[in-house]
């Protein structure tokens, strides 16, 4: 047998004893045997082929946390950009869509039903154009302005200003997060922008607040200042950004001690045709010396760009999507090892990917894919079950990681890249990334536990072939698994601890299956079959490209 650790866990499901519990097994030993199922239920790939058996694989889920995954894991990204925000967030107050103080009920209600736990606005590269008293007062009022964003301009009428975005995070139980102006902005700009949401001394800015409707202060804790400055926000160099952030930081601590303060970090493997530094995280750290002291996060971006088309790609393309998917995991570790070599004794600097997703090429004019790119570019891409299947592979690392990752925002929220959300009209779509969220959901807030697996044949390009993650809370375990196989369906037979409550599975019959407004469930959860056998064993099936979670009360594992 092969041993794969950490994320490589694979397929575990179970059915319902006729008491309602499964047999117990120490450990959370979950053993599996792994059939070829299309002999008796005409199962074939995704191009007509038979898939080959694998054979056997075992999965171990050790009762050993991990650390918490922090609610911030599963945060958003809502940017002033293409139809993220107006249209799709956003609609006003006089439109005919139905809409709660101008925000549209559908997205407000699918995103409750999400609970989504955090959100970035309003940029992105839209943030260092943004100047916050364009968007507050009387809306009638507000200034037309040009909103700017990777390379689309459009006229912005700051209806969505700071106390509508703050007043959603609400109406959703959101946390909001705050990106500042370093590009074109000003040290007192920010300030006095925290001062105006977070002040509690009487001024003039907290009386303005008051009488532009809120009295108490918003107590926003996230702030960002600024975004990507090695290129779209000032094209700064390290030690440049360096000296900047020491001024914005210190100035802003003084006007909320309490502020968390997010800098500008980068992937240090950037694309080269971008003329990326790979070395900005150590130059920035070692320009701001002492001052060290004044980062709270290091914001990471991630975009993944080599998975080929949207829904024309190939099988290859597809695993590369997972691929880049499961490499994200290892720029969070090359960072938390940088951090790691800069952070003060006692200090905890947290990695911020606050932007990460796919990227196909057809949604931008940059960089990889041989396709017929979109003009004008609208950023608006088809959303897939295998852009699901990456988001899966991608929490399996966030969770491993959960001790030195302090937050995560996919990019983006709705219409834009990898939305949750799509909008046509009045119409809102749940995309298959919103429904792979929503198989998360039991691990939010939970303690990550380890999980192995053993397989004894390599999947088709030579890892396993289901990979997995499980956490625990004090009612039971929740286990999410990933069969990235393209082609085969895995039969599983398993013992576990506890007592199945839940087992739903997202997959369909193509990896290139979507969403749209007149077939808006093609992608969508469904109950796993599960069967009891006479030996205790239960049995289920994961198709090729598919995703499951499944919750069990009471895990009955003693720690060691």
């Amino acid at each position: 047998m092969t041993p794969v650790r950490g994320s490589n866990a694979v397929l575990v499901e179970t059915a319902v004893s006729p008491a309602g519990r499964v047999d117990v097994m120490p450990e959370m030993v979950c053993y599996i045997r792994l059939h070829d199922p299309t002999a008796a239920l005409g199962l074939v790939g995704p191009q007509g082929e038979r898939a080959s058996p694998v054979t056997e694989a075992t999965v171990i889920v050790d009762d050993q946390p991990i650390g918490t995954i922090s609610p911030r894991l599963y945060g958003h990204f809502a940017e002033h950009l293409g139809r993220c925000c107006y249209g799709g967030l956003w609609v006003g107050r006089d439109s005919s869509i139905p809409n709660n103080g101008g925000f549209r009920t559908d997205v407000l209600e699918a995103l409750r039903e999400l609970r989504v736990p955090l959100i970035r606005w309003p940029g992105g590269c839209y943030a260092d154009h943004y100047h916050w008293r364009n968007g507050v007062g009387d809306p009638k009022k507000r200034p037309v302005t040009l909103g700017m964003s990777c390379g689309i301009l459009a006229p912005d009428d700051n209806t969505l200003g700071t106390d509508e975005f703050l007043r959603f995070c609400e109406l959703l139980g959101a946390e909001p997060y705050l990106a500042g102006n370093v590009g074109s902005g000003s040290v007192q700009e920010l300030c006095d922008w925290i001062e105006y949401t977070n002040g509690a001394v009487d001024t003039t800015l907290t009386a303005e607040r008051s009488a532009n409707g809120r009295r108490e202060p918003w107590g926003v804790r996230l702030w960002g200042v600024g975004n990507e400055s090695w290129d779209c926000g000032g094209r700064f160099d390290p030690a440049s950004y360096a000296h900047e952030y020491r001024r914005y930081a210190t100035m802003a601590r003084h006007v909320d001690p309490r502020a968390e303060l997010v800098a500008v970090g980068m992937e240090d493997d950037g694309l080269p045709e971008m003329g990326m530094d790979p070395e900005w995280n150590v130059k920035f750290f070692g320009a701001l010396g002492p001052a060290v002291d004044l980062v709270d996060h290091l914001s990471i971006h991630r975009y993944w760009v080599h998975g080929g088309p949207e829904t024309a790609f190939s099988e290859d393309d597809y695993y590369a999507l997972l691929d880049e998917a499961d490499g994200t995991e290892r720029l969070v570790e090359r960072t938390a090892r940088t951090i790691a070599g800069v952070a003060k004794p006692g200090q905890r600097i947290g990695i911020a990917l606050d932007e990460w997703g796919a990227w196909h090429p057809e949604a931008r004019s940059w960089g990889p894919g041989n396709v017929p790119r979109r003009t004008p570019t609208t950023l608006e891409q088809a959303n897939t079950l295998r852009d699901a299947l990456a988001v899966g592979v991608a929490f399996e690392g966030f969770h491993r990681q959960c001790g030195v990752l302090s937050m995560a925002n996919i990019a983006q929220v709705v219409n834009v890249l990898q939305a949750v959300l799509m909008t046509e009209g009045s119409i809102a779509v749940k995309t298959p990334t919103y429904h792979a969220f929503a198989l998360h959901r039991p691990h939010i807030g939970a303690e990550a536990l380890q999980v192995e697996v053993k397989v004894d044949k390599a999947g088709a390009r030579g890892g396993a072939a289901v990979s997995a993650t499980a956490s625990s809370r004090g009612d039971g375990v929740a286990l999410s698994l990933v069969n990235r196989d393209y082609r085969q369906t895995i039969t599983t037979s398993i013992r576990v601890t506890g007592s199945v409550t839940s087992s739903l599975i997202l997959t369909a019959e193509s990896p290139a299956a979507t969403n749209t407004a007149s077939d808006p469930d093609r992608v969508s959860p469904v109950p796993l079959a599960v069967e009891r056998r006479q030996d205790g064993f239960i049995t289920t099936s994961l198709p090729p490209h598919s995703m499951a979670t499944i919750e069990f009360s009471s895990p009955g594992a003693e720690r060691h």
